[in-house]
């Protein structure tokens, strides 16, 4: 439903009415929003209670009356911020669980009393899940006023930071679904939880004093450029300079700390007006918030504005600015440094074109006022049960399908998965294929390689031919953002040689975890696969972004080698579209800086910490193969790998990336290498504890082929054909995968304690019957003296069979131990790339057999796949692949997901139909690091095989609301790919 922006003024009831308006604790955004609404209630005669954390002087400022009732009362914690640009996902989960969760039935027994005692006629929520609770137990009509909603918000969080926290989202999606209906603010995000809702225009603060009025009182002429400072709080350790500011600007602080400013800036007092001393400014430098974008559009004041990490409304604030024109982005390193001033310039060249309603406070006001005398705005065409459902379709496991809303982020699923709409991969354009095909159609000579007939190289390369046509928002936005699509505009010179090269993702169809123990492990490269285009470039020929000018140009020195990277689909995941840096930003000195100092680099700024899969392999080249570079890079960076899904998307970036540097420097180095070296940007520059199989098989795969390598440390044993009656699926769960999770790595430190412990039991042994200790000669030979000196010295825990780990080992090995006690007795378990803590609980046991198992299973697994084919052949390939699934589970890994797809399966393969002869799946696994992501899947190489499959999604869908994301074929690796090397036709010169 849509009000129209046109609205009179509220006017009074025929009832004096008593509202109970909730505010939630994050932050004064939602208190200055709420300000206004209640300012309107009150006009028309009502009391309003308001029940608050904000301060008394953001409410009093501007309503003196006393139907203005404040009650102090926090009963949600919103996000918890580490500083200012950073919110903390997992304290956010804690604090709310602490907050909301714990004291919650004496919560809502008191809010029920406090209700009735105050005779409330309506309780309004912004947005406070427990109070829509609370009202219904209290018999009392509830609606939220916001433009996000908390289970959104935290889902998020949920799948990275706080897996046992899930029962969070599902709590507060079923306290909103006891709301009437949603009175919907502009720049909102997608809130299944509310099934009725009401568009209203913007909610912002009147102004008081004019432009002029305000320059005057602060005694600044109109010539003097203000910019105006609201961070909410400064971000920590920073100091301002006056060399911030272009000269002639000053610049207005918002919640200025204690330090001394410079003569430019001047702080402004803690409860001064913003929305007054913004109208008077002619640029904002600050965050993004509903307040900030808003106030902002209603007052056309170009934004200036600098990403928060993980703060999660964002994306829909930021599409809104942008569409009106309003906004330019400062990436953090520029803003804590001080090189302002392209920015600045740049945003008061913008004319902002906002030209919507901005009486959203009087419209929301009307509608509760309606509300409350009785009006019925809810449809009642759901019941509570179908609220409650369609509530949950958002659920902690949802993850958006990539397809055709750029402004939700990838976390989220699309309301094409709420409707069934089913997406394949957005690798390949079906209904363009025979255009894509045509290489006529794509305007560049190949000099060097071979498209090898793959349709998604043939759209990547379409996608480079049209960077320099002239825009057109139509023609881009779907494709790719309008600011990647800018930005890449100016990458290359079309005049020089332009490097390709492709990496694909993988399925794990066996081995997964145990690879960092050295097993055998059967990988199979996927269809969806990341290109890079690099082109080395002369710096005094290098087009710069503005800001890059500016801080070469503050260093005072000549052209300097920079470089330049875009990313393809950073909308999708919140993250920032282009990183930038000096190459001389490696050097230490005269050598490559140091790999802890470089984690730190990429650290600084999460938005932009991807940049560490890209940037990272220039790194790893300096240092492993003491390369040096010379000229500028300029990369471009376009991956159709789902990211969070466990299917290596961090590998295929890594391995383009480093091909495509490599070729366009003229490196011949081979798969097996480039595999290795990538690898070490993910554990050494990334930080993420990941074993080589996942960079092996992106770079030394072959199409419908499994990939067969020993990981000790990575020894390729050969390509295993696919049999054509037997085929791999890979089905998504929904649930973000991450090799940097705390399970992940948990189980492999566990992993790593073991293989100490095995190895100091051997020792003990094997000295014990050196020392003469242990002289019975049938001890003697059972142990074998030979075997323990083996195994004291064991490198890989894959080289310990299975009936000597149960005979001697696993009795001596504890379930579970203690990060101190482990370190106390063994002083370190020896792997490079984790640390233990000590104050955590680790499984010992399982992590160790499972390595040991697996590497047995997989060995079978590749031995069966080359014996005749049967029916037995394909039940003990499946039976393996379930073994080694509940395998996970017992090391603590898996997830409701994973393992719910695995029981359908099961069900699918066990049901009456299967088992009388019909039967064409056979077996599926958890795949990879085992947090979530996606499932393999064996079976028959047959039509009705993809029927079953097709099944099994939509009952996932059914159950869940989640359509998965389907895996099938397979492609090329980086090697097998090798690299373009292209140059653009130019046009024919005319007579």
């Amino acid at each position: 439903m849509r009000i129209d922006d046109g609205v009179e003024q509220l006017s009074a009831s025929r009832n004096h009415l008593v509202f109970a308006y909730y505010v939630t604790g994050h932050g004064f955004g939602h208190a200055t929003r709420v300000v206004e609404v209640v300012r309107h209630l009150i006009l028309a005669g009502h009391d309003v209670h308001v029940v608050t954390g904000a301060p008394d002087f953001v409410f009093t400022t501007e309503i003196q009356s006393p139907r203005l009732f404040l009650r102090k009362l926090v009963l949600d914690c919103g996000a918890v911020q580490a500083d200012a640009l950073t919110v903390d996902r997992l304290a956010s989960l804690e604090k709310y669980s602490e907050t909301a969760v714990a004291p919650r039935a004496s919560i809502l027994a008191t809010e029920v009393k406090w209700l009735n005692s105050i005779k409330a006629d309506l309780v309004v929520s912004d947005v406070v899940a427990v109070a829509c609770r609370a009202a219904a137990d209290a018999g009392i009509r509830s609606v939220c006023v916001t433009n996000f909603s908390w289970d959104f918000i935290y889902a998020e969080y949920v799948m990275a930071a706080g897996y046992h926290h899930r029962s969070i989202v599902w709590q507060i999606a079923e306290d909103y679904s006891h709301c009437e209906f949603l009175i919907r603010l502009p720049g909102y995000t997608p809130m299944p939880a509310f099934r009725d809702v009401i568009d209203v225009p913007l909610v912002v603060r009147r102004l008081h004093k004019s432009r002029k009025e305000v320059r005057s009182e602060m005694g600044i002429s109109e010539d003097v450029k203000l910019v105006i400072l609201n961070f909410g709080g400064q971000p920590a350790g920073w100091k301002l300079k006056e060399e911030y500011l272009p000269p002639g600007w000053l610049c207005l602080v918002c919640g200025a700390s204690e330090q001394e400013l410079p003569p430019n800036f001047i702080k402004l007092p803690k409860d001064v007006y913003t929305p007054d001393v913004m109208a008077a400014s002619d640029c904002m430098l600050g965050k993004i918030g509903y307040g900030t974008v808003s106030e902002a559009l209603a007052y056309k004041l170009p934004f200036v504005f600098v990403r928060r990490d993980y703060f999660n409304e964002e994306p829909f604030l930021r599409n809104m600015l942008e569409f009106y024109q309003g906004g330019v982005e400062m990436i953090r390193r520029d803003l804590l440094t001080g090189h302002w001033i392209p920015y600045l310039e740049r945003a008061t060249s913008l004319k902002p074109s906002y030209d919507g309603g901005v009486n959203g406070g009087q419209v929301a006001a009307r509608i509760l006022q309606d509300t409350a005398n009785g009006k019925n705005y809810a449809s009642d065409k759901l019941s509570g049960a179908r609220r409650l459902r369609d509530a949950i379709v958002l659920g902690y496991q949802l993850q958006r399908v990539p397809g055709r809303d750029i402004s939700i982020p990838e976390w989220y699923a699309s309301a094409e998965n709420e409707f069934g709409l089913r997406t394949g991969s957005h690798s390949v354009d079906k209904s363009n294929s025979s255009v894509l095909e045509n290489s006529d159609a794509v305007e560049f000579d190949i000099l060097h390689g071979d498209v090898m007939g793959l349709p998604d190289t043939m759209s990547f390369l379409r996608s480079l031919a049209e960077l320099d046509v002239a825009y057109d928002s139509e023609k881009f936005t779907e494709k790719h953002h309008v600011r990647e699509r800018k930005a890449a505009a100016n990458l290359f010179n079309w005049e020089e040689d332009i490097y390709v090269a492709r990496a694909p993702g993988r399925l794990d169809v066996i081995g997964g975890i145990a690879d960092y123990s050295g097993s055998l492990v059967l990988q199979m490269p996927i269809r969806e696969a990341c290109h890079v285009a690099v082109q080395k470039i002369e710096p005094s020929k290098q087009r710069l972004w503005k800001h890059a000018q500016a801080r070469q140009q503050a260093k005072g020195q000549s052209p300097t080698p920079v470089l330049q990277i875009v990313s393809y689909g950073s909308e999708l995941s919140n993250r920032g579209p282009t990183f930038d840096m000096d190459i001389t930003d490696f050097m230490d000195g005269d050598q490559p800086m140091s790999y802890e100092k470089a984690r730190s680099y990429f650290a600084r700024d999460p938005s932009q910490k991807w940049a560490a899969y890209v940037a990272g392999t220039i790194l790893v080249l300096m240092k492993e193969l003491n390369i040096r570079f010379e000229s500028s890079i300029s990369m471009l960076v376009s991956s159709a790998v789902p990211e969070g899904k466990g299917v290596s998307s961090s590998a295929s970036v890594e391995v383009a990336s480093m091909s495509a540097i490599a070729a366009a420097h003229g490196l011949n180095i081979s798969p097996r290498e480039l595999a290795l070296l990538c690898q070490k940007v993910e554990n050494s520059v990334v930080g993420a504890p990941c074993g080589v199989m996942d960079q092996m098989a992106s770079a030394c795969g072959e199409a419908n082929k499994l990939l067969a390598m020993v990981c000790q440390p990575a020894e390729v044993l050969g390509l295993v054909d696919i049999p054509s009656h037997i085929r791999f699926w890979g089905i998504d769960s929904g649930l973000r995968h991450s090799i940097g999770g705390a399970d992940y790595g948990s189980v492999r430190i566990g992993a790593f304690m073991g293989r100490k412990m095995i190895k100091s039991t051997a020792s003990a042994m094997s000295s014990s019957y050196s020392n003469g200790n242990g002289n019975n000669l049938d001890e003697l030979e059972e142990y074998g003296i030979e075997l323990l000196h083996d195994e004291a010295s064991v490198d890989y825990l894959c080289n310990l069979t299975p009936h000597r780990f149960e005979a001697i080992y696993s009795k001596n090995l504890p379930d579970t131990m203690t990060g101190e006690a482990f370190l106390t007795k063994y002083d370190h378990h020896n792997d490079p790339v984790t640390v233990i803590d000590k104050k955590r609980s680790y499984g010992v046991k399982a992590a160790t057999r499972h390595p040991i198992y697996e590497n047995f299973r997989v060995k079978a697994f590749k031995a069966l796949l080359t014996s005749a084919s049967s029916e037995e052949q394909l039940t003990a390939l499946g039976e393996i692949m379930y073994q080694c699934h509940y395998s996970y589970s017992d090391c603590g890994l898996g997830s409701d997901g994973t393992d719910r797809l695995v029981q359908l399966v099961q069900e699918m393969q066990h049901r009456k139909a299967s088992v009388s002869g019909d039967g064409t799946l056979y077996g599926a696994k958890i795949t990879g690091g085992g947090s979530g992501g996606t499932i393999s899947v064996i079976g028959r190489n047959c039509l009705r095989s993809s029927e079953q499959i097709l099944q099994i999604q939509q009952r996932y869908k059914n159950a869940t609301g989640y359509m998965p994301f389907l895996f099938e074929g397979s492609s090329p690796g980086a090697g097998k790919f090798g690299h373009l090397r292209i140059r653009r036709r130019l046009a024919p010169k005319q007579d």
